[in-house]
């Protein structure tokens, strides 16, 4: 039967492994979560400006009903150009949250990442500190409703979204929660070099692959921390790549392609000015200075953002800023996109049913009400 190969994300440095999903001609898994119209509630198509960059977003507001003061909060994408449902692989995680704390009596905002769908700007261009200014001009549109109670707003970010809700939360007192989803609490190093081990091990790499990964990943990392200048970092990577990774294990390149393709391909996404910033950022420098509530959620089986090295990371840094009022969570089975899983590689991704585990959708409301009571 033939494969088709889906590259999800190209999340690491040069060295490490690709995160593929192979799909197979059977039909996607059943996306059983995902809601039918006519909704119990009012959904409306909105448009807000930032200012600062210039571009109009365009997303969707849920409301309870369509007359109240309502608290509210608004979903912020993880890596990688998404629409306003978070959409990959045919599953809609973002329009499952919205649909499901909407029916809670919570509002929702979600938004098309700049330059993706029906909003306008560049996405390539951007950093988790542009994004970020995103989801403020989302929080300051909100302000402006009158179904939204002013006092009751905050934010959720799913795994680097939920480094653009730190950084968005740590420069304002007016948001009254924010909600990490499988979110980085590490230094991206940190992250990057061991989501590359988890996922190449849980992959069938042997341990002698795992210790080639692990010297490359040291190696390429100071490469990329002491060169700041873009084009002397890409001839320095390939450089590298020619010299020293012969041995590479096979098993971290994405099948159908050679060696010197995938790596090329790892070093054009490493030298954009995302990845260039996700390298050098350490996320407690934003988690220190956050004073409202804060929601830590992380599955078990999460090979991209591993909840053992993420979630007492996070707590420790709110806590460290004088906020005790931090909550980390580290939910059985779940994968980087709070899926039910066997394994967490994201090869099953694909054709798991779980769009946004049961479990994970009530943490979020319950801890929400919560907070806005």
């Amino acid at each position: 039967m033939n494969k088709k190969v889906i590259l999800i994300s190209i999340v690491v440095a040069v060295v490490v492994a690709l995160v593929y999903v192979v799909l197979s001609e059977k039909p996607a898994a059943k996306k059983y979560q995902e809601p039918v119209k006519p909704y119990p509630y009012y959904s409306e198509d909105v448009t807000f400006k930032n200012s600062q960059a210039g571009i109009t977003l365009s997303g969707t507001l849920t409301l309870p009903e369509k007359e109240g003061s309502f608290p509210v909060v608004v979903l912020v994408t993880g890596g990688g150009p998404q629409d306003r449902n978070s959409e990959v692989l045919g599953h809609k995680p973002f329009l499952v949250i919205s649909d499901y704390l909407t029916r809670k009596g919570i509002a929702v905002l979600r938004y098309d990442d700049r330059g993706t769908a029906k909003s306008t700007g560049q996405f390539i261009t951007g950093t988790s500190l542009d994004f970020a200014t995103d989801a403020e001009s989302a929080v300051a549109y909100l302000k402006t409703r009158k179904e939204i109670n002013p006092k009751k707003i905050g934010i959720a970010g799913h795994s680097d979204g939920g480094l653009v809700a730190s950084i968005v939360a740590s420069r304002t007192n007016d948001l009254a929660f924010v909600i990490s989803l499988a979110g980085p609490g590490a230094t991206g190093v940190e992250v990057l070099s061991l989501q590359s081990e988890l996922i190449a091990r849980a992959g069938g790499a042997s341990e002698a692959d795992i210790a080639i990964i692990k010297k490359a990943n040291r190696e390429t990392n100071d490469i990329i921390r002491q060169t700041t200048d873009t084009s002397q970092l890409r001839a320095k990577l390939t450089a590298y790549t020619k010299t020293h990774l012969q041995n590479y294990p096979a098993k971290a390149i994405r099948p159908g392609m050679t060696k010197e393709e995938a790596f090329e391909r790892q070093i054009n996404s490493i030298c954009t000015p995302f990845f260039r910033f996700l390298f050098q950022v350490n996320p407690a420098d934003y988690f220190s200075k956050i004073t409202c509530p804060v929601l830590a959620l992380i599955g078990s089986k999460d090979l991209q953002v591993d909840a053992r090295q993420n979630l007492p990371a996070i707590e420790k840094a709110v806590k460290s800023g004088g906020n005790a009022n931090v909550t980390v969570q580290e939910l059985p089975d779940l994968n980087h996109f709070f899926q039910k899983c066997k394994t967490g590689h994201p090869s099953e991704y694909a054709d798991l049913e779980d769009t946004f585990s049961p479990i994970a959708l009530a943490a979020m409301s319950d801890w929400i009400l919560a907070q806005v009571k």
